[in-house]
Parts: C-alpha cells; sequence; structure tokens
C-alpha cells in the first residue's frame, strides 16, 4: 500500500504547469508539437480546450 507522502511524491515527477501563465493570464496560447501548432483555449467556464 502507497501512503500519501510516497503518492505526493509519485506525482511531483509529472511537470505541471499553469494553464494561466501559458495564456500570458489571457484565454489562448498556442502550443507546438512536431511541427504542428494547437490551440489551447480557457473558456468563460474555466475549462481548457486543444484543437489543432
Amino acid at each position: 500500500m502507497i501512503d500519501r507522502f510516497q503518492a505526493d511524491a509519485a506525482q511531483a515527477a509529472i511537470p505541471r504547469h499553469d494553464a494561466r501563465l501559458l495564456t500570458d493570464s489571457g484565454n489562448l496560447a498556442e502550443i507546438e508539437l512536431d511541427g504542428q501548432v494547437y490551440t489551447l483555449r480557457i473558456t468563460k467556464a474555466g475549462k481548457l480546450i486543444l484543437t489543432k
């Protein structure tokens, strides 16, 4: 059984990025992957949408 400390340590290995920082406090950001550009959008309801 994994205790809480071990679970927190395991999650820390996954990079986490603040969407508000990615969008420079706006609601849109472009993200590039292997030459393809994706748009990250924060909706008025506070949800994230990633489109190609």
